[in-house]
C-alpha cells in the first residue's frame, strides 16, 4: 500500500471538478504512482468502511475544485489526515484568459493546466512520503 492518498472531489459537470479528477488520476497513475494512491469520494461519504480504511492515519492530500471543499471535508470526517488541500480554482488563476473546456472534455489548455497541477501535487505526495519514512 503507498503512503499518500489523494482525493479528488467529484465536481460533476464543472470543468474545475474534471480538472480535480484528471489530475489525481495523472498523479497516481503516471506521476508519482509507487507512492501515492486515490480513494474514491463518493464510498467516503457513503461511509464504506473499505474506502474510509484507505484514508485512516494515512497522510491525504485534497484536491477540491471550488471553496466548498467538499473533498477535504469529507476525508476529515472519516478520520483521514489532510496533510495538504489543493483548489482548481486557485491553479486556474494562473491560467487567467485560458480555456480550460466544460464538464465533459478538456481541450489542450486544461490538459496543460492538469499537467502543471499533477507535477506540483506529485511534489507535494513526495515530500510527505519521505517525512512518513523519515526522510
Amino acid at each position: 500500500m503507498s503512503e499518500v492518498v489523494v482525493v479528488p472531489c467529484s465536481g460533476i459537470g464543472k470543468v474545475t471538478g474534471l480538472i480535480a479528477r484528471e489530475t489525481v488520476l495523472r498523479v497516481t497513475g503516471k506521476t508519482a504512482p509507487e507512492i501515492a494512491e486515490t480513494a474514491c469520494l463518493a464510498h467516503l461519504v457513503t461511509g464504506d468502511d473499505e474506502a474510509k480504511a484507505k484514508v485512516s492515519g494515512r497522510a491525504c492530500i485534497t484536491v477540491d475544485g471550488c471553496t466548498a471543499l467538499c473533498a477535504a471535508k469529507s476525508v476529515e470526517a472519516v478520520g483521514g489526515g489532510v496533510q495538504a488541500k489543493f483548489q482548481v480554482l486557485d491553479e486556474m488563476r494562473k491560467h487567467r484568459g485560458k480555456n480550460a473546456g466544460d464538464g465533459t472534455a478538456l481541450t489542450s489548455d486544461g490538459w496543460q493546466i492538469v499537467d502543471e497541477f499533477a507535477a506540483q501535487i506529485a511534489q507535494r505526495a513526495n515530500e510527505l512520503y519521505k517525512e512518513a519514512n523519515n526522510g
